[in-house]
C-alpha cells in the first residue's frame, strides 16, 4: 500500500462560516465538480488551525513540523461511478513555510501563499484560540472564546456538513482537476461563547470577496481536530 502523501494533526480549527451566492464560487469550480450545498445554502469558510507532528512521506522536515494555516475554502462534490465524493476547493492557503507552498503549489497545483502567521492558545476554564497573518505590514485575525468541553455533533446537522468532507479539488485547468483523499476520524467541536474577525478579505482573497468584509457570518464554529493524512493525487 502506499504511503500517504503526508501525515499531520490538525489541531483547534477555527471555522468562520459564511452563506453566499453561488454564482461568484462557479469560475472557481474544478473540472467534474459542483457546487456541494447545505439546505440550499451556498457556503465558504474561513479557517485557521495548527498543524503538527507533520511528516511528507512519512519524514519530518526540520523546521517544518508545526506551524498555522489560514484558508478561505468552499464545498464541492465530484460524481464517482455510483459514488458522490464531498469535499473542498480553496481559494487561497496561507502559512508561514515556503517549502509547504513551494510543494502544494508544485504538486497538487494547491494555492497557497507564504506568509509571516503567529498564533495564540490559551486552554484554562475556557479556550481562547487565534490566527494572525501579516499582509502588506497589515496583521489580519480571527479568534475565538469558547467553552473547554468539546462534543459530538449531530449527523446531518450544520457542524456535520462543514467539517465532514473527505476529498480535496483543484483545478489544473478547465479539462484536469487534481484530486486527494483526506482522512480523519469524525471530529468534535466546542460551545463558541465570542468571535472575532478582524480580517481584509479583498486583500487576502480577492475583489470577490470583499463583501466579506460587510458580511457577519452565519456560524462560528471552533473543532478539536485530529490526526489526518492526505492520500496521493490522481488527475481527473
Amino acid at each position: 500500500m502506499k504511503k500517504p502523501f503526508l501525515t499531520a494533526e490538525w489541531r483547534k480549527l477555527i471555522l468562520i462560516n459564511y452563506a453566499i451566492d453561488p454564482e461568484i464560487l462557479k469560475k472557481y469550480l474544478p473540472h467534474k465538480t459542483e457546487l456541494d450545498l447545505w439546505e440550499g445554502k451556498c457556503y465558504v469558510s474561513l479557517v485557521g488551525f495548527m498543524f503538527l507532528n507533520t511528516k511528507v512521506k512519512g519524514c519530518k522536515l526540520p523546521g517544518h513540523i508545526n506551524f498555522e494555516e489560514v484558508n478561505l475554502r468552499y464545498y464541492i462534490k465530484h460524481q464517482n461511478g455510483d459514488e458522490v465524493r464531498r469535499g473542498v476547493g480553496f481559494i487561497k492557503e496561507m502559512v508561514p513555510k515556503p517549502l509547504i507552498t513551494a510543494v502544494a503549489r508544485t504538486i497538487y497545483k494547491e494555492p497557497y501563499q507564504t506568509l509571516p502567521m503567529k498564533h495564540s492558545w490559551s486552554e484554562d476554564s475556557e479556550l481562547n484560540i487565534a490566527y494572525s497573518w501579516k499582509l502588506k505590514g497589515i496583521w489580519n485575525s480571527v479568534s475565538v472564546n469558547a467553552e473547554s468541553t468539546p462534543f459530538s455533533f449531530n449527523e446531518n446537522s450544520e457542524a456535520d456538513f462543514i467539517t465532514e468532507h473527505y476529498w480535496g479539488y483543484t483545478k489544473i485547468n478547465n479539462a484536469q482537476t487534481n484530486e486527494y483523499e483526506v482522512k480523519h476520524p469524525a471530529w468534535k467541536i466546542y460551545n463558541v461563547l465570542d468571535s472575532r474577525v478582524n480580517v481584509d478579505f479583498k486583500a487576502s482573497y480577492g475583489a470577490d470577496f470583499e463583501f466579506l468584509n460587510h458580511q457577519q457570518p452565519t456560524s462560528v464554529m471552533l473543532a478539536e481536530g485530529s490526526e489526518i493524512s492526505v492520500g496521493n493525487k490522481r488527475v481527473l
